[in-house]
Formats: C-alpha cells, sequence, structure tokens
C-alpha cells in the first residue's frame, strides 16, 4: 500500500475516544472482559510473527514463499478448530530469489550493499564483470543524436540509471546538526542534483521510465539504480523495470560511490552476480479465506482483512505481515472466547495488494453475497504502531455504530484511537477499497507511523525486529472486540454515502473512486 495520508483531516471530524482506566468494561459485557484477557495476557502475536517473517520471508505475489504462506496460514486455522481453505484468484509469474551480490574490483575492492529487484532477470552462472558507467551529463551529448552515440557504448556495461545523492545524511540529521545557512545550501544542493540529472533525460527525449527498455535494447549487461527512502542505509526496493538484463537496487552510499567514480573517470569495475529463477508459465494465485460461522445470521457478515503478500527486499514485516497476523491472532482469540458469533465472521488474507488491490477485488467481484450481507469489514494495512484512527471512507452512517462498539471496549483499547467521520471515498490503495467501491461498509484501521514512512515501507529494513509487538497485541484485541460488537448489533450498519465534499485544494468536488476491474493473470497487465 502506500504510506498513510492524513490530509483527509480537512475533510472530516476527528472525534477522540473518551478515556476512561485501564481493564475498565463499560457494559460490564464478560465476553469484552474474556476477549481482552485472551488478547492481551495470552497474544500468540510475537510466536505467529516469527514464522511468517523469518521462516516463510518475503511473500511476493506469484513466489513460492507467497503459496508457502497461503498453506501455512490454513493449516495454523485448521490447527484451532477454524475453517479455512485457499482460493485461487487468477495466475501471476512464479519468480524466485537466488544469491546476488556486486563486488566492486576496480580502483579499489569492497563488498557493495545492493539488493536484485523482484522479477529481475538473472545473469549466467558465474557472474559478469563489467566496466560502470552513468548517463552523462547535458554539456557531453546536447541532444537525442548524441545521447544514441553514447548507447553505442552501453553494451556489454553496468549502467548507473537514478540520480546519485549529493549526501545519504537524512535532511532532518542535517536540520538538526547545522544552522540554518548550511541546512539551506544542502538543501539547495539536493534540488540542484534534481533539476540536473532531469536535463540529462530532457535533453534525451526519453523518461526514466522507458529507460530500462533503452538500455535493454542498446545490450547493457544490467542497470544499477538507487531508491534511497530519505533515512540512514534504507531504500525502496520494489520491482524491475527492465525485463531482460539484471537489476539492482545499490544502496545511496554505494551508488553515489559508483557515480562519483565514473564521472571523475576513474573506471569503476564490478563484478556481478545475479541468480534467479523465472517459472516458464503464470502459477495460480491465492486468497486465504478462514470463516467461523454465524449461528442466527449466517448470510450476514463481519469480515477481517489484510494482505499477506509483500515486497521481498526485507521481510514483508511492516506491510503487511503485521496486519496479516494482527487478523490471524483476533481470529483465534474469536475462536477461543466466542465460537459461536451471531454473524458469520471472515477474514480475508489477500494476495496481489502491492499490484493493486488485485486478490481483494477478485474476491468483491465474485462473492456478491458477502457484498450484500456483509455488516462491516475492518482493514489494517500500515506498520506496527498501534491504530489510532478508523476512516469511515464516507458511509455516513457508520460513526454511531463505530463509536458505540469503541464505547464498550477497555480505554487502554481505544485512548488514542480517533474516529474519522463521515469521512469520503477512500482510494489510498489499500483492500477496503476493493469493498468500499461497491457500497459495502469497508473501514480502514490506520496506525501511528513508528517511522513507516521512510524506514520501513517496501524497504530492506522491513523486518522482524522492527515490530512492537506490545502495539500488535493490543490490535488484534481491538479488532477481536470490533468484530464482537459488529456480530452482536442487532441493527444493519447503513450503506448511505456522503456526498462528495469540496476539496479545499482544489476548489473541486473530492473524486470518488471507481471499482478497478483487477486483472487475473500477469499476461493481462502486457495488453494494450
Amino acid at each position: 500500500m502506500r504510506p498513510s495520508i492524513r490530509t483527509l483531516a480537512a475533510l472530516t471530524l476527528l472525534v477522540p475516544c473518551a478515556r476512561a482506566a485501564a481493564q475498565d468494561i463499560p457494559t460490564g459485557d464478560s465476553t469484552v472482559q474474556r476477549i481482552y484477557d485472551e488478547g492481551m495476557h495470552r497474544s500468540h502475536t510475537a510466536k505467529l510473527a516469527q514464522v511468517l517473517m523469518d521462516s516463510i520471508g518475503p511473500r511476493l505475489t506469484g513466489s513460492p514463499a507467497n503459496r508457502a504462506a497461503n498453506d501455512w496460514l490454513v493449516r495454523t486455522y485448521k490447527s484451532w478448530g477454524v475453517d479455512a481453505k485457499n482460493e485461487q484468484y487468477g495466475t501471476w509469474r512464479d519468480w524466485t530469489r537466488g544469491p546476488s551480490s556486486l563486488t566492486l574490483v576496480a580502483p579499489r575492492t569492497r563488498v557493495l550493499e545492493a539488493t536484485m529487484h523482484a522479477w529481475s532477470a538473472a545473469i549466467p552462472a558465474g557472474g559478469v564483470t563489467a566496466d560502470v558507467i552513468i548517463v552523462p551529463p547535458v554539456s557531453e551529448f546536447t541532444d537525442s543524436a548524441g545521447f544514441a552515440r553514447w548507447l553505442t557504448g552501453v553494451k556489454g556495461k553496468l549502467v548507473l540509471a537514478s540520480m546519485p545523492q549529493p549526501s545519504c545524511r537524512p535532511d532532518s540529521d542535517t536540520r538538526f546538526w547545522a544552522d540554518s545557512a548550511v541546512a539551506h545550501h544542502a538543501a539547495a544542493l539536493r534540488d540542484s542534483a534534481v533539476t540536473e540529472w532531469g536535463s540529462r533525460f530532457t535533453a534525451a527525449h526519453i523518461s526514466n521510465r522507458a529507460f530500462a527498455a533503452v538500455l535493454e535494447r542498446a545490450g547493457a549487461a544490467a542497470m544499477l539504480t538507487n531508491g534511497w527512502s530519505r533515512g540512514w542505509g534504507v531504500d525502496k526496493i520494489q520491482s524491475a523495470r527492465a525485463r531482460t538484463i539484471a537489476s539492482f537496487d545499490v544502496s545511496c552510499e554505494d551508488y553515489s560511490l559508483l557515480a562519483r567514480l565514473a564521472a571523475n573517470g576513474q573506471h569503476p569495475r564490478v563484478h556481478a552476480v545475479a541468480d534467479a529463477t523465472l517459472a516458464p508459465s503464470e502459477t495460480p494465485v491465492f486468497n486465504t479465506i478462514a470463516r467461523i460461522e454465524g449461528s442466527e445470521k449466517p448470510n450476514e457478515y463481519v469480515m477481517l482483512s489484510a494482505h499477506q503478500d509483500s515486497w521481498d527486499a526485507g521481510s514483508g514485516a511492516t506491510d503487511n505481515g503485521t496486519g496479516t497476523i494482527t487478523m490471524l491472532e483476533a481470529m483465534r482469540i474469536l475462536k477461543t472466547v466466542y465460537p459461536h458469533p451471531k454473524r458469520t465472521i471472515l477474514v480475508g488474507h489477500w494476495s496481489g495488494e502491492e499490484e493493486g488491490d488485485i486478490g481483494s477485488s477478485i474476491y468483491a467481484a465474485d462473492h456478491p453475497d458477502v457484498l450484500a450481507g456483509l455488516q462491516a469489514l475492518f482493514n489494517q494495512d500500515n506498520g506496527t504502531g498501534e491504530i489510532d484512527s478508523v476512516q469511515t471512507n464516507g458511509f455516513i452512517d457508520a460513526a454511531a455504530p463505530l463509536a458505540r462498539w469503541m464505547s464498550r471496549m477497555p480505554a487502554d483499547i481505544t485512548r488514542n484511537v480517533v474516529l474519522l467521520m463521515p469521512g469520503v471515498a477512500h482510494d489510498e490503495s489499500t483492500d477496503s477499497d476493493a469493498f468500499d467501491c461497491r457500497g459495502a461498509p469497508a473501514f480502514f484501521l490506520t496506525s501511528s507511523d513508528w517511522s513507516y514512512t521512510d524506514y520501513t515501507w517496501h524497504t530492506n529494513r522491513d523486518t522482524y525486529d522492527k515490530i512492537n509487538f506490545d502495539e500488535v497485541k493490543r490490535n488484534a484485541t481491538m479488532v477481536a472486540l470490533f468484530a464482537y460488537e459488529a456480530s452482536e448489533d442487532p441493527a444493519k450498519v447503513g450503506r448511505t454515502r456522503r456526498v462528495p465534499p469540496v476539496n479545499p485544494k482544489t476548489g473541486q468536488p473530492a473524486r470518488v473512486p471507481a471499482c478497478d476491474n483487477a486483472p487475473r493473470s500477469f499476461g493481462a497487465t502486457l495488453k494494450p
């Protein structure tokens, strides 16, 4: 998903929950107390997360690890007596990461910090040792014809295709230590570098996005890029743009080293290894669906929602292993304490979210019965922090039941939660959107940032150790309480949508997101 966006506050009313003593159950409901005790005092979150993040690891859509996570979820649910299945929604390219490395061999030796991009092509066994070159400044080619002449020298080379940063020190650190003049100068240097780098592609009449295909046609050995995330030692590492040549993200510091060597005529040479296997045909991809059958209203549904797929440079911990564990643990709590809900409780562990909410969109399109009977869906998808807001996403009658349900929870669960009401139709690229756009009441539970935006979202540092389990167990307990209250409520949540308000930034009515026609195969994304 994209990082959490807080600008919605301008179009919503923020209502903080009241505070009270920890564990004070306002209603005296013994089931609420038992849910709280099970979730807060007998949590399984750390044990479950260790298996998912450390043993299974990152879960790139279509990969063997993605399928392993599906199977592990089903086995885990069944061990608790919860009905679960893997439901195929399509096919996707099947890619397996192997060993990869970059080693500077001239003018000195250094093992470089680098990660092969997802779906990168491989380099033949044994690797390749090649010169490293960088797109030249405009002064060296001036126009597209000059750029074409430069391309004749690309064959067999490793090409630096991103802007080298003037400094890999975070701007926040510079502002903290420097006086204002020095800080402003550092910011100006970065702005100048951005402009100058862009001018190279403008003069060549080529976009950055199209550059990978240009390098492939020119016969480059590999494409080296940097996706610095503006923090210490952290890059955003997603999918390869090139399809027939290897593609690496190189850390900000080592990428800048290579760029300086190349720009100053010091002839860097690198030995590159990239072992990867792309299956010859697409393979099935699945959502994992679990359910606890309703005892009184089995055709009405409360649904828990999180995507289990991830990018694969880290371990997929905070995006969205934590959401996956939150929903898994919430179902364990409910099965232990509340095994006979009034409404059917479902959970969707989606795949294909990182490619555009594909798994959840296809499930929603294929299950009109669930949409028709949906009481509420609770989706979580942004990091390890405690849930601090509930977005009602433009359902104008949703705030009252949500507030009522939260008022029945222990105060240390809801202590920092803000209810955003009535909200606006949501389009932040997360799985609740697939249900909202079809008129079904789905709510997004957003978490406090915990440096998610810069340090763990889609990065090489999104690993198990970044999880705070005090927060995750509280989130799982809250979700279990939401499911219980929504199941027990005799009234259905209304579906009237808010008329889109005027966006104060544009002066135009806010756009109501339309449902995507999600592709059921990777091949479908390639068709014109």
